[in-house]
Parts: C-alpha cells; structure tokens; sequence
C-alpha cells in the first residue's frame, strides 16, 4: 500500500480526512506529501500559514498539524492499515515533523472505537450548550482515550472552571486591547470565499451572562456577530496536558486533542475551544499549575453542531487553494 500505488480514491480518503482536523483560526497550517517510490507520506507545517502574534513560538501551529496527523492514521486505519508514525525523524530536516509509514499489518481495532465516520462529522459549536451533563463514564472515556496518545485530560471541578474561565477572559481582554492581535484575528475572518480562515457567518454568538469568555475574532464589538444569548450555567471543561513542552509533545498533544474530539463527536457531545489563556505565557502557566504543561482547553456538552467553514483541499503534492469543503475546524 506504498502511496505511488495507493491509488487516486485512497489517497484523497487520506488527504481529505486530514484536511478536516482543526486549526488555531482555521488556518490549517499542514502540507502531506507521498513520497514517490516507497509506501511513505510525509508531513510538514505549511510556511506561509501561522500566526506570529497569537502563536510566536509555534506551539499551536504544531497542535494543529497532529490533529491532521490523527485524522490521517484514523483515515490509514479505515483503509485497513496500521501506520506507523515518526515524529521529528530527521535533526537535519527540522521542517519534517512526521513520517507516516503505511506498511504495516491490518490495525487491532478490538480496543479502539472506530472514529472514522466522526471525522466529516466532528465540529466546533460556538452556540451555547443545554447544561444537560455529561455522563462520568463518557467522561472517564475520554481521558482514557487521551492517554493513549501519551498525554492527559485534566477534569476541573466548581472551583478549578472558575479560575480556568477567569483566566479565558483575562486572556480576552488583553486579545482585545493588543492591535497587532487584533489585526491578526481579523484578517482570518472573510465573508465565506476563502478556503482557510472563518467565515463571519460562522463566529456565532457572545454570552450575555458573562460566564463564557467565546472568543471575539473581530475586536471590541467591531463586526458584531449574532446578539448575545445566554450559555449554560455551568460549563463542563477539559484539558489536555503534557509531562514536557517541546515540540514533540505539541504534536503528541495535538494527536490527543484530535482523539478526545472525535470520540466525543462519536459520544453525541459538541465542543468548543477555549485557548485563549493559552497564547499568554503568563496566563498559560497559571492555567497548568506546577506539574503540568497545558496544551488545549475545550468546553464540552450537549448542543447544536456548530456552522460549517470552509476547507482547503489536500493534493498529493501541495494545498489547492480555492477548493473548498464543509468541514469546520478552528481555534
């Protein structure tokens, strides 16, 4: 199954699930290529796609090229193969991130649910959740599922979402008050032509208690989306943290994340990213306390799926600009 005789059909199976994975402002930030003559594709950050205000050390670029990473084993795994991943392969080629090997033996998928069909399903909701709560055994699914990908899913109680929420909108206020930011947020957002970025239609609405800190791409009110609209009472959140902060933990952080959103698309739940906290140093460390080093903040529930964005196709060589899909995938 080497990718020169994978077959046209095949390999966009591949590309095409992991161009659903998601992206800090969608702005999927991946480029996989098959390499002629072996069974080998390889995977690297897209240069021209990444964002030196919110993210300059890179740390959520690389967050987002392992989810793509976990869509692409996901989508090998569908196809009856178990990949075999190389992370950071070549000290004198810093630029190849990954190298997924499509040789080996069919997957035991006796252990694993399939999380194929949660891929094209999967999707941010921006809208508020029922406050219906999740069961603690989906729960303890999910951080178990976390685990696997060598990283693990902090639970907070009352207390710890309250700091944590405090810490979200903290890290708003300041998104709002940094104009470097602030242009930088806004250029994502377009009217709904593009294939990277988020449409405005797509931003949904603030809460109007207050509690939730959602993300305003836009600015201080500026382009205002949807009215504000009352959220859950008490929001259910997750994060995901790793032992160490290099750049191999990113994308092991960035497999995990994947894990945990796919198989919670497959539980029925929605989810939604909080990562603002997470693009301030100071904010980031007071949200992982001493031990840990926190990687990604979601909220999850029961809710609407969110709005479609759309995607840039993956070809065998590099992006299509222009193509589109529906899958809707950001930070």
């Amino acid at each position: 199954m080497g990718a020169a005789r994978l077959g046209t059909t095949d390999l966009e199976t591949l590309l095409t699930a992991a161009a659903a994975a998601p992206s800090i402002h969608n702005s999927q930030p991946w480029e996989i290529r098959p390499v002629p003559g072996t069974f080998r594709l390889e995977v690297r950050p897209a240069a021209d796609r990444w964002l030196p205000a919110a993210d300059p050390t890179g740390r959520a670029r690389l967050l987002s090229v392992g989810a793509a990473l976990f869509n692409l084993r996901v989508a090998a795994g569908h196809l009856g193969r178990r990949p075999r991943v190389r992370l950071l392969p070549d000290a004198g080629d810093p630029g190849l991130v990954a190298v997924v090997d499509l040789t080996g033996l069919p997957p035991d998928t006796s252990r694993q649910p399939d999380l194929y069909e949660a891929v094209a399903l999967r999707r941010t909701s921006r809208a508020p959740f029922t406050g219906r709560p999740v069961p603690a055994r989906t729960l303890t699914e999910l951080a178990s599922a976390v685990l696997t990908e060598g990283a693990r899913l902090y639970l907070p109680g009352v207390v710890a979402t309250r700091r944590m929420l405090a810490l979200t909108a903290e890290a708003e206020r300041r998104n709002r008050r940094d104009s470097a930011r602030v242009r930088e947020s806004r250029a994502w957002v377009h009217a709904g032509n593009l294939p990277y970025g988020i449409p405005a239609a797509a931003l949904g609405p603030l809460d109007a208690t207050g509690r939730i800190p959602v993300r305003d791409f836009t600015g201080a009110g500026r382009a205002r989306r949807a009215p504000a609209v009352p959220f859950e009472r008490h929001a259910q959140l997750a994060l995901v943290v790793t032992r160490r902060d290099r750049p191999a933990d990113w994308l092991r952080a960035g497999q995990a994340l994947q894990r945990v959103l796919l198989l919670a698309t497959a539980r029925g739940l929605r989810t939604c990213p909080l990562h603002q906290a997470l693009e301030w140093p100071d904010l980031r460390s007071a949200l992982g306390g001493e031990s840990n080093r926190p990687q990604f903040l979601f909220r999850l529930g029961y809710g609407p799926q969110g709005a479609p964005t759309p995607r840039a196709a993956l070809t065998a060589g590099a992006p299509a600009r222009g193509t589109q899909d529906t899958t809707q995938a950001y930070f």
